[in-house]
């Protein structure tokens, strides 16, 4: 697992996750980037998998992106904290995981998912985000996944991706101290 400052549409892995709403309408933010440097293809394909609860994530090609695939992430709005947002947003990482793997996908660059437009606070997010990608790893059976990328043009963003892989790595080092 990395973070990484860059664009997300010109990630070279076999998926990226966009970060969605339940229709898979790519109106606004990341998701109309992704349509806009992809084509509408992604768009017209993302309207035969929608809908997709949040927490959950669905699957379609890349257009013309240099990736394979594009996997709608919907991650929750934050209504503040007391809406099951943080295991939500948990959920969407590990379901993007679980669906690029049944794509037979070994890399995959995943965003700030829910921190734009949804309002998700980055502070909260990048951890939650790196610990679920973190557990999937661990204890998914059969996982192909060998490459996880935290990527965002905000390097404040790929910062925060950073601190939370390192506090992982301190959480892992701690735990084998005797």
């Amino acid at each position: 697992m990395e973070s990484v400052v860059g664009d997300i549409t010109e990630e070279r892995v076999d998926a990226i996750v966009n970060a969605a709403n339940e229709n898979l309408v790519h109106g606004g933010g990341l998701a109309l980037a992704i349509v806009r440097k992809g084509g509408k293809v992604i768009q017209e394909e993302s309207l035969k998998v929608a809908p997709v609860p949040t927490g959950s994530a669905g699957i379609t090609g890349a257009g013309s992106l240099p990736c394979k695939y594009v996997i709608h992430a919907v991650g929750p709005v934050w209504r503040g904290g007391d809406n099951s947002e943080e295991e939500l947003l948990a959920s969407a990482v590990k379901s993007a995981l679980k669906v690029a793997m049944r794509a037979s996908c070994k890399s995959i660059s995943i965003p700030a998912i829910s921190c734009g437009i949804f309002g998700f606070p980055v502070e909260k997010a990048c951890p939650i985000i790196v610990n679920a990608a973190y557990d999937f790893v661990v204890n998914e059976k059969g996982n192909t996944i060998e490459l996880i990328r935290f990527c965002n043009l905000d390097p404040k963003i790929a910062r925060l991706f950073g601190e939370a892989l390192m506090g992982l790595v301190n959480k892992h080092l701690a735990s084998e101290v005797p």
